[in-house]
């Protein structure tokens, strides 16, 4: 199961750092210039930034368990981008 969502902004590759950065220090990680992945337990979590936005797409092997990734994903973007307050809506 997967759902995306995309979250327009300028700053997309400082978010994909942050994100992947923040992570890093819990799960395993992979960042490759505009591109990322976020390992999580429950779930795994694809970014890519482009000069207008980033682009998400969350994948888990139950519904239970996609919602949370998503919400874990959603929780932290709004929290580093809280001055752009993003509302990060699943697809």
């Amino acid at each position: 199961m997967n759902t995306q969502a995309t979250f327009k902004t300028s700053k997309a590759q400082r978010y994909l750092g942050t994100l992947c950065k923040h992570f890093g220090h819990k799960v395993p990680v992979q960042m490759d210039g505009d591109r990322g992945r976020i390992e999580l337990p429950f779930g795994q979590c694809e970014l890519a930034a482009s000069d207008d936005a980033l682009q998400i797409e969350v994948s888990a092997e139950t519904k239970g368990n996609l919602d949370k990734a998503a919400r874990v994903i959603a929780s932290h973007l709004e929290r580093f981008a809280f001055r752009e307050n993003p509302q990060i809506e699943w697809h």
